[in-house]
């Protein structure tokens, strides 16, 4: 993400959101009265220009996968706060709207970000007249001169109680170095901690059709300013993570059995590239 300028690879997530309540069929993987409201008359109007596209394969299955990746982040944080879990951080947050949908009162929501994407959030839902939720608190956190555990502990995260953390749309983005000092962070956390999020397959792994999705793509956010930098096999990601246990790393197959079946559109994830895991100390 460029400095000072908001995420624009965050506006295209939140656009697909947005599609998704608009143009899907129900039931909806992940349902969200708040995506198309927080888009604002600045733009929603881009979201329903584009609906042609929307039924196109790589249009709808790029769709899905954001949302599945959302739904499942969501789904494993249920089962956490089930277990006692009380806090919740979104690390990458960008437009993400769970906090403004959480159906927790004890859930404490902390939403990590650069100072520049949040405050244009923070001002999209004023501009919406939505209102801040009692239970969330900014982590505003500029990486390249701030410490997230600092920052975190100043908006009155509690180091000494579990957290799920989701990291989604953020790893493929990332130096190593940037991943591993991450993880080290969340791996410090107490017992019941967890971590879900999402990463790409390396190019050279994908059969030549995906490869070249993968390349199409990768034009695209490089466009914006924020390149793909980080991937990995399965067995390559299982390695970065020898603290965690109860590992669970998904691929399409497994995503379209848990949340794609008999539906009557067109929403499904293809290709191999794109993964969801989840882990737990």
């Amino acid at each position: 993400m460029q400095d000072a300028r908001p995420s624009r690879t965050a506006l295209r997530v939140a656009m697909r959101r947005a599609a998704h309540q608009l143009y899907d069929a129900h039931p909806l993987i992940l349902d969200d009265p708040i995506a198309v409201p927080i888009l604002g008359t600045e733009y929603l109007p881009e979201v329903q220009k584009t609906v042609t596209k929307l039924e196109k394969p790589f249009s709808a299955a790029l769709r899905a996968y954001l949302v599945a990746r959302s739904r499942y982040a969501e789904d494993q944080l249920a089962a956490a706060v089930a277990r006692g879990v009380t806090q919740y951080v979104l690390l990458g947050a960008g437009l993400d709207t769970f906090a403004h949908r959480n159906p927790y009162p004890q859930l404490r929501v902390f939403e990590v970000d650069h100072p520049a994407t949040q405050q244009w959030k923070r001002d999209l839902l004023a501009t919406s007249q939505l209102p801040h939720p009692f239970n969330l608190t900014y982590a505003p956190v500029d990486f390249e001169t701030e410490s997230l555990p600092e920052q975190l502990l100043a908006a009155g995260h509690d180091p000494h109680l579990p957290t799920v953390f989701a990291w989604l749309g953020v790893v493929p983005y990332l130096t190593l170095p940037a991943f591993r000092a991450t993880v080290a962070f969340i791996a410090a956390q107490p017992r019941g901690t967890g971590i879900i999020f999402d990463y790409g397959q390396p190019r050279h792994v994908l059969p030549p059709l995906e490869q070249l999705a993968h390349d199409s793509l990768a034009a695209r956010v490089q466009l914006a300013g924020e390149p793909f930098q980080l991937a990995f096999t399965p067995g390559e990601v299982a390695a970065e993570l020898p603290s965690f246990h109860n590992l669970e790393d998904l691929g399409s197959t497994e995503l379209n059995a848990l949340y794609f079946s008999n539906r009557t559109d067109n929403l499904c994830l293809l290709g191999s590239a794109g993964r969801l895991l989840s882990a737990w100390l």
